[in-house]
């Protein structure tokens, strides 16, 4: 039965093992082969109408922006490129990202100060009070716009290389999936490159982020002033570390993802091709908290390095290995992780809000699941 059933998979740009379909086998007792009472049974709990939307569900269930690192669908065939609904996906994907950076701006400008200025010992409610009393309501949102600007040329640069990546890695050939370390080479390559390119844009957010009432009177003002008083080379402050946290944070996200995915679809989900919302929420978040947590403190000394000039007073602007060992000597290791308890505490939220309004936003554009 399986036999019969491979070739639409393949259309769809899946190259599945002969012994094994999409994700999991429905082969519960592993004869290699699906009769048709195991056919039956998955499809009373699974009415779907064709399997072309088994395909589109698995390819496209999910998409989530957590303000740190942008997660893009990175499999989608000839056919759907022609026909558009990659763009619409990543433009679902990156307004579902624009509302949830918006909804958890104050938590990331807090995040921000913590990193650059240290806690030293106030409360999250005493900092963001703080913030308010300088410079009112509206400066919780500081540097949240171009926060939200950035999602779009970043999520285009990031599908972008991975697609040339992913076909350099092939050998040139279409079709076919790529393993899961190649989707962690892929997937860090394609994230190095869409951050040389938008990386002035983030210095831009860290000092604006960081301005105090009046200084900035708007975005092109900022990089008016960095240009004028620290040259070109200070857009690319702390691309150094910035560049090397991809890479732990890619790989861990990856890993525990699909560790956590796979693990309770064999356990939960034997009668099911569908984990549940919750289940690819919980996976999402705890994969991307393990991930954050192992690159913490490259994002925190790149931080510190971009805004260094605007708050050092005229001292000496240290390397990323001289804001390690000033950071370690003057306030110990936990130093290095400054700031993390509002970076915690805005990814379930970010979480949240990226699923809900990411769904509704592909209702809207028409690349809905259809199941």
């Amino acid at each position: 039965m399986w036999g019969k059933s491979r070739y639409p998979f393949a259309t769809w740009g899946w190259l599945c093992p002969s012994n094994r379909p999409p994700e999991y086998s429905r082969d519960k007792d592993g004869t290699m082969t699906i009769d048709w009472k195991e056919w039956r049974d998955h499809f009373l709990f699974n009415p779907l109408h064709n399997m072309e939307e088994i395909a589109h569900h698995w390819k496209h269930s999910l998409m989530l922006d957590i303000g740190e690192q942008l997660t893009v669908p990175d499999e989608f065939s000839e056919r759907e490129r022609r026909s558009g609904v990659v763009w619409r996906q990543l433009m679902a994907g990156a307004m579902a990202g624009a509302v949830s950076r918006t909804g958890t701006a104050p938590l990331d400008r807090l995040k921000v100060f913590q990193q650059v200025h240290g806690s030293g010992g106030v409360s999250l409610w005493t900092g963001l009070r703080g913030m308010v009393k300088e410079g009112g309501i509206r400066s919780l949102w500081r540097g949240n716009g171009i926060n939200v600007l950035k999602i779009a040329p970043e999520s285009a640069i990031k599908f972008t290389a991975y697609e040339q990546i992913k076909w350099l890695m092939r050998g040139c050939k279409e079709g076919g999936s790529l393993r899961v370390q190649e989707r962690f080479v892929a997937g860090s390559l394609a994230g190095a490159t869409a951050q040389t390119i938008i990386y002035p844009m983030e210095v831009l957010k860290t000092r604006l982020t960081l301005r105090k009432t009046g200084q900035y009177s708007g975005m092109m003002d900022c990089a008016k002033q960095i240009l004028q008083k620290e040259g070109v080379r200070a857009f690319y402050r702390g691309y150094m570390p910035n560049t090397l946290g991809i890479i732990p944070y890619a790989g861990i996200d990856l890993a525990v993802y699909e560790t956590l995915k796979n693990a309770w679809l064999q356990r939960y989900c034997m009668g099911s091709a569908d984990p549940g919302v919750l289940v690819l929420l919980g996976c999402g978040t705890v994969s991307s908290t393990c991930g954050q947590l192992a690159s913490y403190p490259l994002a925190l000394i790149r931080t510190r390095m971009q805004a260094q000039a605007s708050i050092g007073g005229g001292g000496p602007q240290l390397s990323m290995v001289g804001q390690f060992k000033h950071i370690v000597s003057h306030e110990g290791v936990q130093g290095l992780y400054r700031g993390i308890a509002p970076n915690f505490l805005k990814v379930i939220p970010a979480v949240s809000i990226s699923y809900v309004v990411y769904e509704h936003m592909k209702k809207v554009l028409g690349v809905g699941s259809r199941i």
